[in-house]
């Protein structure tokens, strides 16, 4: 008489592959001798890994549901199983810690609690107690590129991420997407962190990994970034720099501000209009400020005409 493979897995011979997933995976953790020290657990440990590794193959199964373990090691005679059938014999390869990775995807459960030599570490947590204190996969850091804009009013994000998930049988994945929806606060600077816990891949005896997105500030066309202040460059002729003028400012609320300027701009010079920056985290109502800085436009050429009447207003400017 056979091994039955069934009775060694402890489940019924309608078990479905779900079932014998289920039923290997809890006595295999059972069995395994780094953890059940009996000395028939070594001995179980195979018997289980090897009913497994038949009843897992749809074609194993299938030669030993009708044959039986006996025709299952013997050989199938052809005109049994036709151009599909076993013209050798099953062999496990009598390596159970083989099957026992490649179920558990090469993760060893017990590897928190036990050194090489079976002996339990002190994990602070009462040996295979503390089993539950899984360890976490390292965070999954993402750029998040926002518009000055995006950080002045503030404004919602939905960003799809595609990640493992679990299947319901507790031993199989599958990939699926999912939006993950980031509300961005006013007066947000770039490098700010916004953390998902475990919305990362799942897996086995894991816990899954943060995502944390980190914000990035793209460039923007009319105005750079200074901590709550925002700079902005006005391109002048020189005679305007010396004569004064008025600049015209787009603020990021599509307003027109008109700045005058009446002081001689020199390649230094700035001029600071109060309350006109980025709103301020906290309080919206408040805000940075505007920081207008010039480049001044020389001209390429000029006549001897113009060189001498520029010499005669220069020379006669009070020092």
């Amino acid at each position: 008489m056979g091994q039955d493979y069934y009775s060694l897995l402890e489940i019924p011979r309608s078990a479905t592959d779900t079932d014998i997933k289920r039923a290997y995976r809890k006595l295999a953790l059972k069995y395994h001798p780094l953890k059940n020290k009996e000395p028939s657990a070594p001995h179980r440990f195979k018997q289980i890994a090897e009913a497994y590794d038949v009843l897992s193959d749809l074609k194993k199964k299938a030669t030993y549901d009708k044959f039986g373990e006996e025709g299952l090691k013997g050989g199938i005679p052809t005109e049994f199983g036709g151009k599909e059938a076993w013209t050798s014999g099953y062999v496990y390869h009598g390596n159970p810690e083989k099957t026992f990775k490649e179920f558990f995807g090469g993760d060893n459960p017990f590897a928190d609690f036990f050194s090489r030599d079976g002996s339990e570490v002190n994990t602070g947590f009462g040996g295979l107690r503390g089993r539950g204190a899984k360890k976490q996969d390292p965070p999954i850091e993402r750029d998040l590129y926002l518009s000055l804009e995006d950080l002045y009013f503030g404004c919602t994000k939905k960003i799809k991420i595609s990640r493992r998930v679990m299947n319901e049988d507790g031993h199989t994945s599958s990939i699926r997407d999912k939006i993950l929806s980031i509300d961005v606060e006013s007066g947000w600077k770039a490098g700010t962190k916004i953390t998902f816990p475990n919305e990362g891949d799942q897996g086995p005896n894991i816990i899954p990994a943060d995502i944390i997105f980190i914000v990035k500030e793209k460039p923007h066309p009319r105005f750079a970034r200074q901590g709550d202040n925002l700079i902005f460059t006005a391109h002048i002729e020189l005679v305007k720099a010396l004569t004064g003028c008025t600049v015209e400012v787009e603020t990021l609320d599509e307003r027109i501000l008109n700045i005058p300027i009446n002081d001689i701009v020199h390649p230094k010079y700035s001029k600071l209009v109060p309350g006109e920056g980025m709103r301020l985290l906290g309080d919206p109502s408040l805000k940075g400020d505007l920081i207008i800085q010039f480049d001044i436009q020389f001209p390429e050429h000029l006549t001897p005409q113009k060189k001498q009447l520029l010499r005669k207003a220069l020379a006669s400017s009070p020092s």
